[in-house]
Formats: C-alpha cells, sequence, structure tokens
C-alpha cells in the first residue's frame, strides 16, 4: 500500500550539483512504487515513472540512481508499508491465527481500493530478460527469505504441539506462500474480495483442525489502520 510520508531531510537534501532538490522523495519514491506495480519492472519505461514521479530524469537519477536501483528502493518501501501485515501475523500467538490472519489480510489487502490489482512482489520483477537478471534473482531471494520465516514460525507451532509432526515445517511455510501467491494472482485476474475469502474458507477447510483452534476473523488494529479496514 503506498504512503504519502516524507522520508526526513527528503526536502532540502543537496542534489548532485549542491542545490537543494525541490521535491519530496518519499512522495517521489511512493510514486515509482506504483507505476512498478501496476506496470512490472520491464513494462515501467523511464517517462512513465518521471511522469508519476513529476521529476526530470537528472533528478531521478541524482536522487534514486539508475532505474533497478529505484525498483529496489521502491520495492523496500513496497515490503516496509504493503507487507507490513505479514510480518505482525507472524507474531500471533497460535498457529491458526498466523494462518488465518496472513490469507484474510491477503485478501483485504488485495482488495483495497485505488490499489493496483495484484501483488508487486509477484508481479514486479517475476518475467524479465537478461538485462535485469540480477533483479530477478534479487526478488527470488526476497520470497527466500520470507519463506524462511514462515518455517522457523511453524517449527515453533511444531514444537508446541500445534503443527503435527508429520508436517514438514518448511513444507507448510512453502504450502502457504502458494496460497498467498495464487490469491495474488486471482485477484490480479479480478477475483472479487468475497471470492477470495471464499478460497480461503475452502483453504482453512482443508487444512483441518492442525490449525488448531478458530482464530477471529477480525484483523489486527495495525492491518485495519494500514489498510482502511493486506500479496
Amino acid at each position: 500500500m503506498a504512503t504519502r510520508n516524507s522520508s526526513k531531510g527528503a526536502k532540502g537534501a543537496k542534489g548532485a550539483k549542491g542545490r537543494p532538490r525541490e521535491f519530496d522523495e518519499g512522495w517521489a519514491l511512493d510514486a515509482a512504487m506504483r507505476v512498478f506495480w501496476e506496470k512490472g519492472y520491464e513494462g515501467a519505461s523511464l517517462s512513465d515513472l518521471t511522469k508519476a514521479m513529476r521529476i526530470n530524469r537528472s533528478s531521478m537519477y541524482a536522487a534514486f540512481g539508475d532505474k533497478e536501483q529505484m525498483y529496489r528502493l521502491a520495492f523496500a518501501r513496497y515490503a516496509d508499508t504493503a507487507l507490513a501485515y505479514l510480518g505482525d501475523a507472524l507474531q500471533l500467538t497460535t498457529l491458526r491465527a498466523v494462518v488465518e490472519t496472513i490469507l484474510r489480510g491477503t485478501v483485504e489487502f488485495l482488495a483495497q481500493p485505488g490499489n493496483p490489482r495484484g501483488c508487486l512482489s509477484i508481479q514486479g520483477a517475476l518475467v524479465t530478460g537478461n538485462e535485469a537478471e540480477g533483479l530477478k534473482q534479487w526478488m527470488i531471494e526476497f520470497r527466500k527469505r520470507g519463506h524462511l520465516r514462515m518455517a522457523k514460525r511453524f517449527q515453533q507451532a511444531q514444537r508446541d504441539g500445534e503443527l503435527s509432526r508429520n508436517i514438514n515445517p518448511a513444507d507448510f511455510a512453502r504450502y502457504l506462500a502458494t496460497l498467498v501467491q495464487g490469491l495474488g494472482i486471482q485477484g490480479a485476474s479480478g477475483a472479487t474480495k468475497p471470492e477470495m475469502h471464499r478460497m480461503v474458507d475452502l483453504a482453512l477447510h482443508f487444512m483441518g483442525t492442525a490449525l488448531g483452534p478458530t482464530a477471529p476473523k477480525k484483523p489486527s488494529p495495525r492491518l485495519a489502520s494500514q489498510n482502511g479496514g493486506t500479496p
């Protein structure tokens, strides 16, 4: 979810020639993030970016580097804002609460009015040419880190007796990631919020008692404040 918070020191920061920059870097980076979110890395032209950011190319390069570096900065901002609900969910006390909050939070995020369709973490640099291979691998590493965080949480759930000993925590993390990514594709393809929630209902049903007691369906206060109500 894009925010319009300014970076500290954005206004008045020195440009390449020593003159203060006359734009809000935080706002400009949010604008770039939305362009990448809507068009993907390769689909976003420099003209698209500078127009959305309301700056010229020299200012863009001075503030953010080349297009690849700007994508990395924009995606880091996306991860810290739009995807923050995933980290919040992993802090919940029961396995079922973790899983259900991740899945329903994903639906809420994907259905948020005003957001581009789909998820930047899936669509942004999934398919790229040879010249962007480094960025593609960087995104793969990002997803791997997310998988490891979930696997670690599910290992703890298994130690606590919440996850069956017959289930590999790493496999369960990969399964949950597959569901989240699938919701992202469904959202990009036009699935409605009720339709996606019914998909979550089915997923939770087939997970059965492995998730323990039923968790409340209300999102956390932080999730509600971020998304008006969350890949």
